[in-house]
This record gives C-alpha cells, sequence and structure tokens, in this order.
C-alpha cells in the first residue's frame, strides 16, 4: 500500500511539472505573424490561404450560384437539403440570420481580407525582394478589393478594414467611402501585376482581371463612362476573344480559353465543380440535345435546380446557348420523360464526363470576355441611347450563338434597348451568378418576382 502511495505520488508530480508545458502549445498557422514575415514561403502560403476563401471552393461556389439564381426570373429550386434554405430565395422570405449569408456571403470575404492584410502589414519584414513586395501587395490588395467588392453587391456598405491592427469594431463605410476604396484598389495596382499569361500560377491576379472587376463595378453602381472606358481598354489591349463553340467552354477540356478573364477554376480532387448535381432530373440517364450520358462515378442529388417556362421559352430555338438546356431526357428504365410545362427544364451547363463523383473538372467563369462587350454595349446605351456601336457588340455575341444581327431600327428608345440587352445578359449567363444583379441595375428584380406571384418581394430585399 505504500508502495502504491508513492506511485500515486510520482505520478501527481510529474503532472504538475508538466503543465507549464500544456499551457504554451506551438502554433502551426499560415496567420502566426512570425511565420508570415520570416519568409517567402510564408508570405505566400497566407496569400494562397487569401485566394482560397475568396474565390470559394465547391460546395461555397455552387452555393452563391443558387443564391444568386434563385431569386430570379430563371431558375428555382425544389428538394434535398438545400431546398430548407432555396425556398426562402425562392419566396423572398430570407432573414438576416440566414446561415448561407453569415458564413459564405459575411464571414469568408472578411477571412480573405483578414489573410490580405496580414500579408500586407507583415511583407516588410519578409526579407524577399522589392519585385515581390510589389507583386504580393498588389495581389493581396486584389483580393481585398474583390472582396469588398462582393460584399458591397450583397450589403452595401461594410465596415472598411484595412489592417490587422484596427479596432476590433467599426461602423459601416460611407457609400462614398465604400465606393471610393473599392476603386481605388483595383485601379492602383494594375501597374503592378503581371499580363494575364504571365502569372506565377493559374488562377493568380493579372492586369486584365483588376480591368474586368471595375468594368463590372462601374457598371453595377451606374458610372457608365467609366465602364464603357475601362471596357475598350479590354477589349482593344488584353487579346481576349469570343470562343467560338460556346457549350465548349464549360467542358474540361475548355479550361484556360481565350474567353475566360476570371474563373473559380476546377482542381480534382481538392476542388471541383458540382453545381450539375442538382441539375440532373431523377434517374438521368442521357439526351438528344447534347447527349450527356450519366454515368456511375457521378451523383444525382436529391435536390432539383429548375429553370422556368418563361424563361426557357424566350430562346430562339437556333440559339446555340439552348443546347445547355435540356426539355426531355431518357432516365434509367429506358423511357423518355418530358420536361416541358411544368418549369422543370434543366440547364446541364457544367460537366465532366470522367466526374468524380461530386466534383467535376469544369471551370466556373467568373467573368468572361461576352461580358466585357455587353458592358461596354450597355453603357454606351446608357450614356447615348440606342447607337451602332452597341448594335455591333451585341451582334458579335448573337452571330456566336447562330443568331441573326439585330438593327439599330429595331429600337426606338433607351429603356427599349436596355431591356433587349437584359434578355441578351440572361440568355448567354444563365448559371453564372448574373442575373440577380443584372435585374437589381434594371430595377427588375422586384417587378419580376411580383411578376410570377411572389407576394413578399419588397423593395428592401434589393439588399
Amino acid at each position: 500500500m505504500e508502495h502504491l502511495d508513492h506511485i500515486l505520488l510520482l505520478c501527481l508530480v510529474m503532472i504538475l511539472s508538466s503543465c507549464n508545458k500544456l499551457v504554451e502549445p506551438d502554433v502551426y498557422s499560415e496567420l502566426d505573424p512570425d511565420i508570415v514575415s520570416s519568409s517567402e514561403k510564408g508570405l505566400k502560403q497566407t496569400l494562397n490561404a487569401a485566394y482560397a476563401v475568396a474565390d470559394n471552393n465547391a460546395w461555397d461556389g455552387h452555393s452563391i450560384l443558387n443564391i444568386s439564381e434563385m431569386t430570379t426570373d430563371v431558375f428555382w429550386n425544389t428538394g434535398g437539403g438545400e431546398n430548407r434554405i432555396l425556398v426562402q430565395m425562392d419566396n423572398f422570405t430570407w432573414n438576416p440570420d440566414l446561415e448561407w449569408f453569415n458564413d459564405l456571403l459575411w464571414d469568408k470575404p472578411y477571412r480573405a481580407i483578414r489573410n490580405a492584410n496580414t500579408v500586407i502589414d507583415n511583407i516588410d519584414e519578409a526579407g524577399v525582394s522589392d519585385d515581390k513586395k510589389k507583386l504580393f501587395t498588389a495581389e493581396a490588395r486584389f483580393i481585398r478589393a474583390l472582396s469588398y467588392y462582393r460584399l458591397y453587391t450583397w450589403f452595401g456598405p461594410v465596415p472598411l478594414r484595412t489592417s490587422t491592427k484596427d479596432e476590433l469594431e467599426l461602423p459601416r463605410a460611407s457609400e462614398e467611402d465604400m465606393l471610393s476604396f473599392i476603386e481605388s484598389e483595383f485601379k492602383n495596382i494594375i501597374t503592378d501585376l503581371p499580363n494575364k499569361g504571365s502569372e506565377e500560377e493559374y488562377g493568380r491576379a493579372h492586369k486584365s482581371a483588376a480591368r474586368a472587376y471595375l468594368t463590372l463595378f462601374y457598371l453595377n453602381t451606374e458610372q457608365w463612362q467609366k465602364s464603357a472606358d475601362m471596357a475598350d481598354i479590354i477589349i482593344n489591349n488584353d487579346h481576349f476573344s469570343l470562343e467560338s463553340d460556346y457549350p465548349s467552354m464549360f467542358r474540361k477540356s475548355g479550361k484556360m480559353n481565350s474567353e475566360f478573364i476570371w474563373a473559380n477554376y476546377s482542381n480534382l480532387p481538392d476542388y471541383g465543380n458540382q453545381w450539375i448535381n442538382g441539375s440532373f432530373p431523377p434517374g438521368y440517364k442521357t439526351n438528344s440535345r447534347n447527349g450527356l450520358v450519366w454515368s456511375t462515378s457521378m451523383a444525382n442529388w436529391a435536390t432539383q435546380y429548375r429553370m422556368y417556362d418563361s424563361f426557357y421559352n424566350t430562346f430562339n430555338e437556333n440559339d446555340a446557348r439552348r443546347k445547355l438546356i435540356i426539355d426531355e431526357y431518357e432516365n434509367r428504365n429506358g423511357e423518355t420523360v418530358s420536361l416541358q410545362g411544368d418549369d422543370n427544364y434543366r440547364a446541364l451547363k457544367y460537366y465532366d464526363v470522367n466526374a468524380s463523383a461530386n466534383d467535376h473538372a469544369s471551370d466556373r467563369p467568373t467573368i468572361r470576355y461576352a461580358e466585357i462587350l455587353l458592358a461596354r454595349a450597355e453603357s454606351l446605351n446608357e450614356l447615348s441611347g440606342p447607337n451602332n456601336e452597341t448594335i455591333q457588340l451585341i451582334n458579335k455575341i448573337r452571330n456566336r450563338a447562330n443568331l441573326n444581327n439585330i438593327s439599330l431600327s429595331d429600337f426606338s428608345s433607351t429603356q427599349a434597348l436596355r431591356m433587349h440587352i437584359l434578355k441578351e445578359r440572361g440568355w448567354e449567363f444563365y448559371a453564372e451568378r448574373k442575373r440577380r444583379l443584372d435585374l437589381i441595375r434594371m430595377n427588375k428584380y422586384i417587378e419580376f418576382a411580383k411578376n410570377r406571384g411572389v407576394s413578399n418581394a419588397s423593395e428592401y430585399r434589393r439588399r
């Protein structure tokens, strides 16, 4: 018994003597300032962490796409676990505490901003060359500006955190300060960013991406002349072009094409495009329009991303963009199932025939060259009404889609051409996170919701 007491006492002494080590654990984090400032590797790890949060992973990317599309005249949703949230989007009944708002639209942009600020605050102590300092600082500021632009499109002015040393609680910025900050950040980093194709890795910031985001920032804040001018710089100097075949851009084989200016890239197995999993109708096997054959390596979710008849029926039957939307399919029992007449068309826009479970290796474009053309077209119409250049820019998009040209004489007013541009943008960019902002900008977001019977659609839901 005495021997046992000695053993227990010894154990107690050992435990107490080790307590100091337990309360001082080593911290392994890319956000530890000592690690960030100690080497180029630590700095780049933090920058990569900022990119990872800002660009959204597979789940976040398709969820934000759904939030952007399911409140519009293009898509709605039924079934599956996502419907718990998406039915609120369909019916305009969401509350501020909706988890996707807090996590995807608020927390993650601010995490990207925190990481970017960490890079900027510590770069002088990192022991890197002057060229690297300029590059990493410009990239961090790009991520920060991009995150604030996205926050602004959802919430309006938000607190501007420009340093890790800022006070814990900050008030919302004024509208003027918010817009001025986003504009100046994008403008001032262009010189220090590489040209498209010269960036160190695919997916990192470049001059064209900054110019493209400025174009859309100006467009969505109705700074028409600035939007038109920035778009013109890209059109004349940045060497982008329309891909000749619309559907091929959204395949795995279409990665890094001449039209994608900025994209959420899919890099299996870490990041994949998951949107099509909710677009497959029940029991899908194949369809006659694009011939996509479902395989057992793919996933077919219970959630159902459906397209309204009223939107689908606006397409010309010869429109090449309609090939990625199916109106019927063959199921696994060999039966032909019609999707017509019940707001049930399906957009199979992104897919990879060699998909791995939930993940397809097709990039999801964030800004395409086509949008720059239409941004300039829209801005010129807002500045001076229907004009030849706007018509020519629109016809470039239509020609790629195998459609006939429109003519200046077809439009008697700015409003008439504006509504046509809204249609063109819908046909071109469905399932690309564009429709919500397009409807808000053209003051049709609430009107269109009410027209389809959404009684809860009120002006305060615009943002």
